[in-house]
């Protein structure tokens, strides 16, 4: 694999307990990684111990104090060693890595593509009626020199997608989704109803406060409407064969 294509994951995780593993588990099994780099924003629980014995192949780096989401990511990115990005939550639910392995393929066939984002098609409905589950997943890949562009602002907590589709809405750039199966596990179910009820305005505020209204209310109407299709002529500067990419489908 040439470093001209090496994709590097990034997973952020605070507090997730189990579910930080189901989804290590699976991201394990992805062929087309370069690494998968783990950041624990300086959790209480014990889990990055665990991490570190059952994952020996992933990086992992842990955060003495919480930086939430943004400051996690930022720290990680400084040990990545691909130029492109594969951003991932950790609290996931039914993550397919024959998903994820599509989804890196897909990236690496466009050469005028800027971001991949893998739209969450299992999503309720109230969260498809805003299409925020396209606008707000956390699962995304992306060009590192752009990422480090976006975090040399003042991004913070949970405003890393809003200023991501923010970044690439003002600068023009090209971005499609592709579907994929796995959501979020809920706050409430994971930090019990106040805390998860607490947890979930801080995220939306956070979100608006990065993008105000007004883009977002763009977003949902202009930003990310094309999926990725593989049959599409695309121009592959990688020389990757498109029967073989099709084949992963």
């Amino acid at each position: 694999m040439t470093s001209e294509i090496q994709i590097s994951c990034i997973i952020p995780f605070w507090n997730e307990g189990r579910h930080i593993f189901d989804v290590l588990d699976e991201m394990s099994k992805v062929k087309n990684l370069s690494e998968i780099i783990c950041v624990d924003d300086a959790s209480q629980d014990c889990s990055y111990i665990e991490i570190s014995m059952r994952y020996p192949g992933i990086k992992l780096i842990r955060l003495e104090k919480n930086l939430g989401k943004s400051g996690a990511v930022r720290e990680g990115l400084k040990h990545t060693s691909g130029k492109n990005i594969l951003l991932l939550d950790a609290d996931l639910r039914n993550l397919d890595h024959r998903e994820i392995e599509k989804a890196i393929d897909a990236f690496r066939l466009s050469s005028d593509l800027d971001m991949l984002i893998l739209r969450r098609i299992n999503a309720v409905l109230f969260v498809r009626l805003y299409r925020a589950d396209i606008l707000f997943t956390g699962e995304r890949i992306l060009r590192k020199s752009d990422l480090e562009t976006i975090l040399e602002s003042e991004v913070s907590g949970w405003q890393l997608e809003s200023a991501i589709n923010t970044w690439m809405f003002t600068n023009n750039k090209k971005v499609e989704w592709m579907a994929h199966s796995a959501v979020n596990r809920h706050k409430y179910l994971k930090w019990g109803v106040l805390k998860g009820l607490r947890l979930d305005l801080k995220t939306y505020s956070d979100m608006i406060t990065a993008t105000g209204f007004n883009n977002i209310m763009k977003q949902i109407i202009f930003f990310a409407k094309n999926e990725f299709k593989f049959d599409r002529p695309r121009h592959n500067v990688h020389g990757y064969a498109r029967k073989e990419l099709e084949e992963v489908g």
